[in-house]
């Protein structure tokens, strides 16, 4: 559905993309992630023939985004993070006009009536645009991006601004067009893609630095398994009995304590799960397990440690090419 090969940005001698490719496959729903000025937002705009490339091609639907710029576009519904809305037209205004737009060809009325409802403005449609509140007028953006049924649909920036209720309400609608859509979120704020995207590519400094379905992107970084558990028992006996785990790397006794039991930060061997051998162990010593939850491999965790690592690795080779 989208192919990107060799992608290449540069303005002056700065690189906003420096030779990224990726493939996102029809019904995926894919989070771009990465910082403030990583080239998120320049990706969007090169598959969205907003911007050229220096070098590298991308290709929506086998179509050369940049040797076919219409034709390519007839596949994709972009809602940039500013809506490109028109605020003295009402909704419906605007939607037809944006029909006439596209040089859309299905039945008007039944077409921009669907789009009213599934996006949840039909109670706004001959409202001002300006008078909207900026959750409806984010609605409009994306109701403007489902004209003429698109089968890519591309957010960029789609939450900024809006309250808590209306972000929920975003992210609701975006996981329901992905049923029927390839979607791409491009975003920085974590917490967006971990409540939508099945798939997370993250970029830093113009380059990808990860590629990996949600569930699995904390193997990228993480050398073992981590655990807290809390754990009715002699603390030091405990300590000393978890040791000896085979595949056990390291044990801590934080010092914390909730009523009888003591919590302890476990790490594991990498690839090994050490929760059956420590119920186990537990279960024989007569030692209560109370409390046993992963530490370290939210979203969050993970984005720090991937770009601080990528920025450990840029410096490195920075120094290095400095140093000859």
């Amino acid at each position: 559905m989208i192919r990107v090969e060799h992608l290449v940005k540069r303005y002056g001698t700065n690189y906003a993309l420096d030779d990224i490719s990726f493939e996102i496959k029809e019904g995926e729903i894919v989070g771009l992630l990465g910082p403030n000025g990583a080239g998120k937002s320049t990706t969007m705009n090169i598959l969205t023939g907003y911007l050229s490339t220096t070098a590298g091609a991308a290709y929506i639907n086998n179509v050369n985004i940049l040797d076919d710029p219409i034709g390519a576009k007839k596949f994709i519904g972009f809602l940039p993070e500013q809506p490109p809305v028109y605020p003295d037209m009402t909704v419906m205004e605007y939607l037809n006009f944006v029909y006439e737009l596209k040089g859309c060809t299905l039945e008007r009325e039944a077409h921009l009536n669907e789009i009213l409802s599934v996006v949840r403005i039909v109670d706004v449609k001959d409202r001002l645009i300006k008078n909207l509140s900026k959750g409806y007028k984010q609605r409009v953006g994306i109701a403007q991006a489902l004209v003429g049924d698109p089968k890519i649909i591309i957010f960029d920036e789609p939450t900024v601004g809006l309250d808590p209720k209306q972000i929920l309400e975003i992210r609701t609608l975006m996981r329901t067009l992905g049923k029927n859509h390839t979607v791409i979120l491009s975003t920085h704020i974590l917490a967006e893609v971990q409540a939508v995207c099945e798939r997370i590519i993250i970029i830093n400094k113009g380059k990808i630095i990860a590629d990996e379905r949600t569930e699995n992107l904390t193997k990228t970084i993480e050398d073992g398994y981590r655990y807290q558990a809390k754990i009715c028992g002699p603390q030091k006996e405990v300590k000393a009995a978890i040791e000896k785990l085979n595949g056990v790397k390291e044990v801590e006794a934080t010092g914390e304590r909730d009523g009888d039991s003591f919590a302890f930060r476990i790490e594991s061997e990498r690839g090994i799960d050490v929760r059956k051998p420590l119920f186990n162990l537990c279960s024989r010593m007569g030692w209560p397990i109370v409390g046993l939850m992963p530490v370290g491999t939210d979203l969050e965790s993970i984005f720090i440690r991937l770009v601080d690592r990528d920025n450990g690795v840029v410096e490195n080779s920075v120094k290095r090419r400095r140093a000859h």
